[in-house]
Formats: structure tokens, sequence, C-alpha cells
């Protein structure tokens, strides 16, 4: 976590906190969309397109706690 509030106090962490966890519950891991990377070198007739689909994680966060 970069940044953490209780209502009263902030803390800001640099590049982090180190106290600071949160727990989360996965909802789904689903396929995102296609992304296709095309490379061409023009008058050389040199064309390769390939696509990937990249497995995403939803996630719930439940609880954010201090130690």
């Amino acid at each position: 976590m970069n940044l953490f509030s209780d209502g009263n106090n902030i803390e800001i962490g640099s590049p982090i906190l180190d106290k600071v966890f949160v727990e989360a519950t996965i909802m789904k891991q689903f396929k995102g969309d296609k992304v296709i990377a095309f490379k061409m070198k023009a008058k050389k007739r040199y064309r390769r397109k390939i696509g990937s689909r990249p497995f995403l994680t939803l996630l719930h966060p439940d609880k954010i706690s201090t130690e």
C-alpha cells in the first residue's frame, strides 16, 4: 500500500507501507480481450501477427488492517 488513512491520520509510504495489510477475496478469474502484436517490415514482405489473451483476476478487498 502506498497511502493509508484512518479518518484522522494519513500515512504515506515511500515506496510502500510495511505495517499495512490488505485481505482480499478472489471473485472471478477470466481471460481478457485479445492483445495483438503486429510486426511488419516495409518492402520486404515480412508480416507477423501474434495474439494472446491475458488471464485477469477480479479481487474484492475485505479488510485493511495495521499491526
